[in-house]
């Protein structure tokens, strides 16, 4: 797939020929449900190139686009060593995880989102999600012990601590800690996974790079662990299986004979409608039959040793027949996003689910990258997005570390294209400094964003293609667990 690129020291000249060009396309600018046949079928590269921008300040964004809110860190989180990651939604609250503990903002307003509460709980990631009166926060750096007034220490100390943490948030404004559970390797992720009874939650743990030097996290770590969360006793949260994914190390070997070898997986996205997840697997991409969430069974691989460095995560479409993978090449610390690296790497792929043989099973169909390149000062890499609920068509937002957000329609998966992106300057001109956003969501009406250094930004896209979407309410979003939306209702189905 051909895509065309431009550096932002050229955006101001190239926004005007864009703006000729999609003058003259202008039949094509309507959704691509209204006609039979995508419009671009005739010249896939019809609408390709820079799309109209704005800037304010130091932000750069297509006319679809608008920058509603900002709020910056907060001490004691104002600091560099705390950096942003994940996001998970409730009502009118969104917590951001964070490398030492998490923030809950009062999102009623979107344009004018407060702190409700800030819980200093150090131990990195801060991967978070929550489900009714309970938050999840995972912690992959060793800590002294299991409290939040550890302190920091080595993966080669025998009485380290990594795992997984609970909060009781039924009061928003003073979290409460409930539980937690010592995990192989830590929880770099986890994922939510719904129990059909309603009793309990499941907490798929993803870790990985064992060492026969770290006493809890030794090789072979081919597996997952499966945390149970009765509902009604958080503070019984156990360890209750480990199920190996890949038995007699048979992931990605890595180099000579592949890209990266798999000793763990990054993180894992349920679709409980299907009974199916996808696993980002370091050097693999797999299917996972999730029936019975205790005993999952891994029912598809496939592997890009060409153009993936390492697989980090994934998405589904809304009718589960998609997947869209992420190449974190880099570790989200390069800065990939430029004319040397090119299109195909630290990329998206996007892979059609097909039946065969009463199977699911994966097919390549192309890949997504951000079509402007970006300064060799900006780290810049596929990372954490969200399906866009829409009624017609496959629409998805996504962080791009300093390479801000996008939002791309995949609806032909074999030519995606970006419809839309937010993007700030870089942190420091002079040299590579890691920022940008995190995690970039959907959630009932605008894209939320967490940098990790410049905090909470949210912006509303305004868009013919993908203002279905508003009328699509969340109670509860977790972007690693994907419940399907209904339409024409707008209901969001988030039994199996």
């Amino acid at each position: 797939m051909r895509q065309a690129f431009h550096s932002r020291a050229r955006r101001a000249r190239a926004a005007l020929v864009a703006a000729a060009g999609l003058a003259a396309a202008a039949t094509l600018a309507v959704p691509a449900y209204a006609q039979s046949a995508d419009p671009l079928e005739a010249d896939p590269f019809a609408t390709e190139g820079v799309l109209p921008q704005s800037v304010d300040e130091e932000v750069f964004h297509s006319d679809n686009i608008r920058h509603v809110a900002h709020l910056p860190k907060q001490a004691p989180f104002d600091n560099t060593d705390s950096v942003g990651s994940d996001i998970g939604f409730r009502d009118d609250y969104a917590f951001f995880g964070n490398y030492n503990g998490f923030v809950v903002y009062d999102i009623a307003d979107p344009e004018d989102p407060q702190i409700v509460s800030q819980v200093w709980c150090p131990g990195g990631q801060g991967d978070i999600t929550v489900h009714g009166d309970l938050l999840f926060l995972s912690v992959d750096y060793p800590r002294t012990n299991n409290t939040c007034d550890s302190e920091s220490t080595t993966a080669a100390d025998p009485n380290g601590w990594e795992g997984i943490r609970v909060f009781d948030i039924s009061d928003v404004t003073s979290p409460r800690y409930v539980a937690d559970v010592r995990t192989d390797c830590g929880s770099h992720t986890h994922t939510l996974v719904p129990d059909k009874g309603g009793e309990v939650a499941y907490l798929y743990i993803s870790s990985y790079a064992p060492s026969a030097n770290f006493p809890q996290c030794q090789p072979p770590h081919n597996k997952i662990s499966i945390v149970e969360v009765p509902l009604d006793d958080p503070a019984a949260t156990a360890l209750i299986a480990e199920p190996v994914l890949f038995p007699g190390d048979t992931g990605n070997p890595g180099p000579p004979a592949g890209q990266r070898r798999t000793t763990g997986c990054h993180d894992i996205t349920v679709f409980p409608a299907r009974d199916l997840a996808a696993g980002a697997c370091m050097g693999d991409g797999i299917l996972i039959d999730i029936a019975d969430p205790v005993n999952p069974v891994v029912i598809e691989r496939v592997r890009d040793d060409v153009n993936f460095a390492f697989w980090h995560s994934a998405t589904f479409n809304n009718a589960g027949t998609k997947v869209v993978f992420t190449d974190e090449l880099g570790g989200g610390g390069a800065a990939t996003c430029n004319e040397e690296v090119g299109p195909t790497r630290g990329a998206n792929g996007i892979y059609d689910v097909v039946d065969r043989g009463g199977e699911p099973k994966l097919e390549f169909r192309s890949y997504y990258k951000i079509p402007r390149h970006q300064e060799d000062t900006e780290n810049c890499v596929a990372h954490n997005g969200s399906l866009i609920p829409t009624k017609h068509g496959d629409f998805m937002v996504q962080a791009w570390y300093q390479g801000g957000i996008s939002v791309f329609d995949f609806t032909n998966s074999a030519r995606p294209r970006e419809i839309a992106y937010f993007d700030r300057g870089p942190l420091n001109p002079d040299r590579l400094q890691g920022g940008g956003s995190w995690s970039a969501y959907y959630y009932n009406g605008y894209i939320y964003s967490n940098g990790m250094q410049r905090g909470l930004d949210v912006v509303e896209l305004d868009d013919p293609r993908t203002n279905t979407a508003k009328r699509v309410t969340f109670d509860e979003f977790n972007p690693q667990t994907q419940y399907v939306y209904d339409w024409p209702n707008g209901l969001v189905v988030p039994g199996n």
